[in-house]
């Protein structure tokens, strides 16, 4: 088996949507980045590159790729997921945590957790997704941007398919 993690923080911005787990949220600001910001979807991501010891987000999908601009991440993480399944692992499980101070996010949880569950293709159950906040401490506090972590286990396909 092998475990990665993926982290990620994008700062707010006004003029975007804000996009979480490949769910737009109603908000005044959004995710500032090259694709569209989701920062949990990276997080995600990460983790499965991690885990796959493949490098990052950046590596394979760099900001200096002018095709890449607006990006909707779910795409991005379905191409990651692809890859985990060509090299012979399936995912496991995968827990993940968003840490915002607004919007509240608590409503939106069970939207964003089969979202990501969907994009992964994976039982809803094989999925969890926490939001939390920093009580107003730090940047995340001051309402600046928005963070999120993921742990992602791989297990082998004992017949080399997903």
């Amino acid at each position: 088996m092998r475990v990665g993690q993926g982290f990620d923080a994008h700062r707010l911005e006004a003029g975007r949507p804000l996009m979480l787990g490949g769910v737009e949220i109603p908000f005044d600001r959004g995710l500032a980045g090259h694709s569209d910001g989701d920062v949990l979807l990276h997080a995600v991501a990460d983790a499965l590159l991690g885990a796959l010891g493949d490098g990052d987000l950046g590596r394979h999908f760099p900001s200096s790729d002018a095709g890449l601009a607006g990006a909707a991440s779910g795409g991005l993480l379905r191409k990651v997921a692809g890859r985990v399944r060509v090299a012979g692992w399936r995912i496991a499980n995968l827990d993940a945590t968003v840490i915002a101070e607004a919007p509240r996010l608590a409503p939106h949880q069970a939207e964003i957790q089969a979202s990501v569950a969907d994009l992964l293709e994976l039982a809803a159950e094989a999925v969890n997704v926490k939001v939390t906040s920093t009580d107003g401490l730090g940047a995340i506090g001051r309402g600046e941007g928005i963070a999120a972590q993921a742990v992602v286990l791989l297990l082998p396909v004992a017949d080399g398919r997903a």
